[in-house]
């Protein structure tokens, strides 16, 4: 069954982890994307370990549903078929630093003067203007931006996500960007440029932070695990694993006291409302925490979400995938057939007419180069 991307063509100029992201999520929904990597391939392909049969499982977690071919753009030949093939594309998404492209006549006006129907999407660190020259790394980011200065306990240094979350964040925001526009051309026949930026991209994502200072003039700090505005909403030891509690409204928490045998505590005025629960913290945690020591974390987890109680045990990543499909959420699916069968976790999207498909395996290097030249060299009319 085609998905709902079927019949639109991406050109895929990007790499490392944003702009790639991007695209995989497209081709789960049916898109054809051709990837286009230089002479020595995508980043990625030597970002290891872990690998699984010599390739990088980095590479492999983010470039399913792709074909490669290998381009280089310093060559006129190889740039007059990238130039051809971004004529034909519907989608163009690339993320050199501002400028980068039309070195080559691949920028957006140059693109747009023979396809002017064409949504160009380009993904930077820190946008087109006064920041173009700064280099765009999630790390970077995750600095600049704030984010590092609000993970970590609060007497110690900041920490950056275990992922590079704000990579995701903007692939996320460019395949958002991208389907409106392709909306706007369905609409009026007019292609548009979308710009990207993890610098915004992460002051967007701060969410409640970003708008304690915008609209409150406070700047947010290291807090650890605990919430600045809710509590219990953080990890809180149990007699074996610490378990994560959020009881994020009067209801659930009266809920919580029931399930742990304290009803009376909801009542107490010290506790009765979330801003009386955040301002005494200190003095229902150990209220909390006397009652948890009497079981497991996984027999609370099992208790407390039956009352309605959100919580949670902290896993590894096996575990993840283990609750994952404890829920029925078949978290991991195989992408290509036979030797080049690769499992994979499951497009997050689930479409009732239109599934996301698992075809292609992530491609080799150039491994479509001579059928997608040969497609190249036919004239279209």
């Amino acid at each position: 069954m085609d998905g709902p991307l079927d019949g639109v063509l991406v050109a895929d100029f990007s790499r490392i982890l944003a702009g790639p992201y991007a695209t995989m999520l497209m081709a789960d929904m049916g898109a054809e994307v051709i990837k286009v990597e230089g002479p020595g391939g995508d980043d990625t392909r030597t970002w290891m370990p872990p690998v699984r049969d010599g390739v990088s499982t980095y590479y492999l977690g983010i470039n399913r549903g792709k074909r490669s071919i290998a381009l280089d753009l310093r060559d006129e030949g190889d740039a007059q078929a990238a130039r051809e093939l971004a004529s034909r594309a519907d989608v163009l998404i690339e993320n050199f630093k501002p400028g980068g492209m039309a070195r080559f006549g691949l920028g957006y006006d140059d693109v747009r003067a023979t396809n002017p129907g064409v949504v160009y999407a380009s993904i930077t660190g820190f946008g087109s203007g006064d920041g173009a020259h700064v280099p765009g790394y999630d790390l970077m980011v995750q600095a600049i931006s704030g984010l590092m200065s609000l993970t970590g306990d609060p007497g110690g240094p900041p920490y950056r996500a275990g992922i590079s979350v704000f990579d995701v964040m903007a692939g996320n925001h460019a395949v958002i960007g991208i389907l409106a526009a392709l909306r706007h051309r369905d609409a009026t026949g007019e292609g548009q440029q979308v710009e990207v930026n993890l610098l915004s991209s992460a002051l967007t994502g701060l969410v409640n932070h970003s708008s304690a200072y915008v609209a409150g003039d406070v700047v947010p700090y290291r807090m650890g695990n605990a919430h600045p505005s809710v509590f219990p909403y953080e990890p809180l030891p149990t007699a074996d694993n610490d378990l994560i509690v959020s009881a994020a409204n009067d209801g659930q928490f009266r809920k919580l006291c029931e399930v742990l045998g304290i009803p009376g505590v909801a009542d107490d005025p010290r506790f009765a409302r979330n801003a009386d629960r955040t301002a005494n913290r200190e003095e229902l945690r150990p209220l909390l925490v006397e009652r948890l020591a009497t079981k497991g974390a996984v027999e609370w987890f099992d208790l407390l979400v039956a009352a309605g109680v959100p919580c949670g045990p902290i896993n590894t990543i096996d575990g993840g995938f283990a609750m994952a499909e404890r829920f029925g959420l078949d978290p991991v699916v195989t992408v290509g057939e036979g030797d080049r069968a690769v499992p994979t976790t499951r497009h997050p999207i689930r479409f009732s007419a239109t599934p996301a498909g698992y075809a292609l395996p992530p491609p080799e290097l150039d491994e479509h180069g001579d059928e997608i030249r040969k497609w190249l060299g036919e004239r279209h009319g």
